[in-house]
């Protein structure tokens, strides 16, 4: 049972049988149904069996914190994003962890705050260059010792600039080529791409829903891509449609943090490291799956409930934390 107060996660009912709460919708009402994937998308199909991404030896990894408050929305770079993650935060809201490996883009953002759920994940990038904007005292002197490197606007403030088209605090942005590369990611923990197993199961449309926010996948066959909506409103970034080659929806423990923010709230922390369900979306079908994380510095890996490995298609992946 999901304590009072967290984020809640509707789920796809009936669908694929999880302990979750998931609602899938049959049919879409997307507008632009034939948008092509963005530019940073690969279409090269799939080769005959899982391969790693990017190819070895592994790229510098760059790791953004971007707002995801409805005030911070359009999002800059989120497009160049070789992964994309949405984690619970205070009040039941999101933030994302923008994961670029393969192309920077000339900026990113608007930049936020670090949080615990961060410093459990991102070690399986090697020892990522991490772009934020401030965090708790406490929370600092974690980030010291953690396997990253520590890019933030306090750090290296020469590579941030302000928007002065929009009010703080969403109006901070990064200028990648000006940080400091971080560590590589090494190849055992890099996402792999292939065809899709057997047994899937037909989607158009699948809601994941926090308490105070809500992401949408809606699926577009014609650009084999699913088209990202947040909190009902079509996502953009740099004037393109955000769209996913795959999604995870993937289920966590999450338990409240010593730390508060400026308000006094606790955070919530995701516990990436274990065992659990998720659902993954790609091809315009759904896979029920459970994945695995054995150590801070190894990557997930997702299963069929038999044992057979779930591969990406191609292109930018979302991977949605839900409790769970």
């Amino acid at each position: 049972m999901i304590p009072r107060g967290r984020a809640a996660v509707v789920l796809a009912a009936g669908l694929l049988g999880l302990a979750a709460v998931l609602v899938t919708a049959c049919g879409s009402d997307v507008r632009h149904p034939d948008m092509p994937p963005p530019a940073s998308a690969p279409t090269t199909p799939s080769g005959p069996s899982p391969q790693p991404l990017p190819s070895l030896p592994g790229p510098a990894i760059l790791v953004v914190k971007v707002d995801n408050a409805r005030e911070a929305r359009p999002a800059r770079g989120l497009g160049n994003a070789d992964l994309v993650y949405i984690e619970p935060v205070e009040g039941g809201a999101s933030r994302i962890i923008a994961v670029f490996a393969s192309h920077l883009p000339p900026a990113v953002g608007p930049v936020r705050s670090a949080r615990e759920t961060d410093l459990q994940l991102l070690p399986q990038f090697g020892h990522p260059a991490l772009a934020f904007s401030g965090a708790a005292p406490s929370l600092m002197h974690l980030i010291a010792h953690a396997a990253v490197r520590d890019a933030s606007a306090e750090r290296v403030p020469r590579a941030y600039f302000r928007d002065s088209n929009r009010g703080a605090p969403h109006n901070l942005f990064v200028r990648p080529g000006l940080l400091p590369k971080g560590g590589e990611w090494r190849a055992d923990s890099q996402p792999r791409f292939g065809p899709a197993p057997a047994g899937g199961v037909a989607s158009r449309h699948e809601v994941v829903r926090y308490r105070a926010a809500n992401m949408a996948f809606d699926w577009a066959a014609t650009a084999n891509r699913w088209l990202v909506s947040l909190d009902g409103v079509p996502a953009n970034s740099d004037g393109h449609r955000l769209a996913a080659s795959t999604v995870v929806v993937q289920q966590v423990p999450v338990h409240q943090s010593a730390i508060r923010d400026v308000a006094g709230n606790r955070s919530p922390i995701a516990d990436t490291v274990g065992h659990g369900h998720a659902l993954i979306l790609r091809n315009g079908e759904a896979f029920r799956a459970d994945w695995s994380r054995g150590a801070a510095d190894q990557g997930t890996t997702y299963t069929t409930p038999t044992g057979q490995p779930i591969p990406f298609e191609s292109g930018q992946v979302w991977i949605v934390l839900t409790p769970g």
